[in-house]
Parts: structure tokens; sequence; C-alpha cells
């Protein structure tokens, strides 16, 4: 009996591509090339959908669809870019800069920060409701980091990485809706934790300026993620 994978043939944008049986769509668009915008998805971390950044519209199906996380199937025709999905994916991005408070101008993640390369992107010029202006803290009472509340959009990229590669499980989600927040242990403040180990693994994940490194000014962080593919493969590897 063979083992071969299944091969199946789609369309993404007009372009037939090939795929193996079990791949995302979002895999295969950028597999060949095909750019869809992603936030809360990073390769070596499970995909959770949570951005909905990367809906696409699929042929005979009525919703659209999160490319991170729905399979690719035979004959399937994929489309990642038009005016509808525009449309949606610049409102995603106006109500994540009115949720919290992002002043790019004095951040340290300024010009190294995925949420404004989007918007960038996407031409996102304005933002078009009102800006709640939430008061929210900082947490430096990490001897090396701080965590700024202000600018977190809710990736989970925190969770993940220090859950599945780092297996310490600091950090977690407290809330509903607009009150969430990304805690550490039980939201006791991040020094205090009693389970981080300092690796640094969840800061150098953040997409925005929330997690960073102590001791840097605005415009000075730059995010360093080389490391999750490697660390993902050994674990395979183990597995």
């Amino acid at each position: 009996m063979s083992d071969a994978p299944h091969i199946l043939t789609l369309k993404i944008d007009d372009q037939d591509v090939s795929a193996v049986e079990g791949q995302t769509i979002l895999a295969v668009a950028r597999e060949n090339g095909i750019a869809v915008p992603t936030l809360c998805f990073l390769k070596g971390l499970s995909p959770v959908g949570a951005c909905r950044l990367c809906l696409v519209e699929i042929k005979g199906v009525p919703k659209l669809l999160p490319a991170c996380v729905t399979r690719a199937a035979e004959g399937m025709e994929v489309t990642t870019d038009s005016p509808r999905l525009r449309e949606y994916r610049r409102t995603i991005l106006e109500l994540l800069f009115a949720e919290r408070n992002h002043v790019c101008s004095i951040c340290v993640s300024n010009n190294n920060c995925e949420l404004q390369s989007l918007a960038r992107a996407q031409g996102l010029t304005h933002v078009r409701v009102p800006y709640r202006h939430p008061r929210l803290g900082v947490d430096a009472t990490h001897s090396r980091f701080s965590a700024d509340h202000n600018r977190c959009i809710l990736c989970a990229r925190c969770v993940r990485v220090c859950d599945e590669i780092e297996g310490a499980h600091t950090w977690d989600i407290m809330g509903r809706g607009i009150d969430c927040r990304v805690i550490t242990d039980m939201n006791q403040p991040w020094g205090q934790s009693d389970t981080c180990t300092s690796c640094g693994k969840c800061v150098h994940v953040c997409p925005t300026g929330t997690l960073t490194e102590k001791g840097v000014a605005a415009a000075e962080m730059k995010k360093r993620q080389q490391f999750l593919p490697y660390l993902t493969a050994m674990r395979e590897e183990r597995e």
C-alpha cells in the first residue's frame, strides 16, 4: 500500500495550484507566492484564526473563511483579494487601532511593527470609528521585559509560544470581548511569576510593541523570530 501523499488541485486567484491533502489555504497560497495578510498566525505555532485578517472567498460558500485554519480541497476556487475582502480587512485594522491606545510615534516598535506594516499595506490612513481610549496599564515588574497592554491586539502568540515551545504556560487570556487581557500566572504581576523562565520567546513573537525588552527607545525594538521554525522542527523530531 502506497504512503504517497494525496495531491489536490485547486485555484487561488485564478492560478492553478497543487496542495498536499491536509494543507491549509494559507500554506498553499504562500508556497505559490500569493500574499495573504495575517497577524495572529506565525509559522511554528498552532493556528487559531483569531485576527480574521486572512479571510478569503471560496466559490460556492456564502461566508468568508480564515485561510489559516481552512483546509484546501479538490477543485476549490479561492479568492484572496477583492473589494469585499479589502473592506473587511480595513475595518478589522481600524477596530484594532481604535480598541487600544496605539501611538506609533513614541512606540519602541515603531517601523518594526506588524500591525503598523499591515495598515500601510492595506492603505489605512485614518480610522472611521471612535477611539475607546481605555485606561490600561504597563507591567514593568519583570527585570528584563515589560508588557504594555495599550498596544495588545490579543493575537495570543505569547500564550502559544510559551505553552507550545517553552512549555511554561506562563501566559493566558482573561476576560471576554473588549475586556480581554493577556495575563501571567492567574493575573499576577509578570515579575512575580513562578513559571516564567525569562527566555524572551513571548517578547520576540509579539507583533506589536506590547511585549518588549527594557532599555530600548522609540523605534529601536526589533523582534527576532528566526528561532521558531528551528525549535518547532527539533520538537517534531523528538516526537
